[in-house]
């Protein structure tokens, strides 16, 4: 490293070669916040609706991803999974890295996931829901109309929170042999100790995609947040119906009992 001035133009250089490897991390991203979506859903389900057995599983599930690094996470799955694998005579030792990655961090992701989504419909007035059954509307019309866009303009600046942060945790990819970003960055470091310039670079991509990410989650949110008004006026509505229509049924009760 010592043997190489710094020059700004190879910054602008390896920033340009670093961009074809960019598919691969944005494969990671997008593909374990998809899977991670589903999973969240499924292990918070049982906390939602608090079926005994479920439940502690998906705390004991969500404990452990918590808990533990990612890095070990990879190195559990990548080197452990396939000889559990072994004893039912499964062979999975021809099977790219790239698959124990995305399922390392799909897994990962999907428990902090389950615990925003836990968090944001738990968050919702469960008075809301008793109303708009009382209005005449089924499970399915009062998540959809009063729970989920609550939930979901609760949910997203954390959710965008999730997004960002395994975008910056894929970096950690590299070490299962993963080119992306970072992979590529090292390997062209090893190759022409340039390595502040590479870095500098490196860190310039990552910058500009969480920025771009952080910038498009704020967009998504106030999106949200101007619908909510609306729907709350609405709900207020129902709710106010609901009220004098329970005040005059008490009242002619009390006119019946008389």
């Amino acid at each position: 490293m010592g043997q190489h001035q710094f020059e700004i133009a190879y910054v602008f250089e390896y920033f340009y070669r670093l961009l074809p490897s960019l598919k691969v991390t944005l494969l990671i991203v997008g593909s374990s916040i998809g899977l991670g979506t589903i999973v969240g859903l499924l292990v918070a389900l049982p906390q939602l609706y608090r079926i005994p057995v479920l439940r502690r599983l998906s705390q004991l599930y969500v404990s452990f991803f918590r808990g533990t690094p990612i890095l070990i996470q990879l190195f559990l799955f990548y080197y452990g999974v396939p000889e559990v694998l072994k004893l039912v005579y499964v062979d999975l030792t021809r099977t790219p890295a790239l698959f124990f990655v995305i399922l390392t961090y799909s897994l990962h992701s999907g428990a902090y996931i389950a615990e925003v989504i836990r968090g944001a419909v738990s968050a919702v007035d469960r008075g809301q829901v008793e109303a708009a059954y009382a209005v005449g509307m089924n499970g399915f019309q009062a998540f959809s109309r009063i729970v989920l866009p609550q939930a979901l303009s609760i949910s997203i600046p954390v959710f965008g929170n999730i997004v960002i942060g395994n975008l910056k945790d894929t970096s950690l990819a590299f070490t299962l042999g993963i080119l992306d970003i970072t992979g590529k960055a090292q390997t062209m470091g090893t190759l022409s100790q340039r390595f502040i310039e590479i870095y500098i670079s490196l860190a310039a991509l990552y910058f500009i995609i969480s920025f771009a990410l952080q910038k498009l989650f704020d967009r998504l949110e106030k999106r949200l947040l101007r619908h909510e008004p609306a729907a709350a006026k609405d709900s207020l509505v129902k709710i106010s119906f609901l009220r004098k229509d329970v005040a005059a049924s008490k009242w002619r009760r009390k006119e019946a009992q008389l």
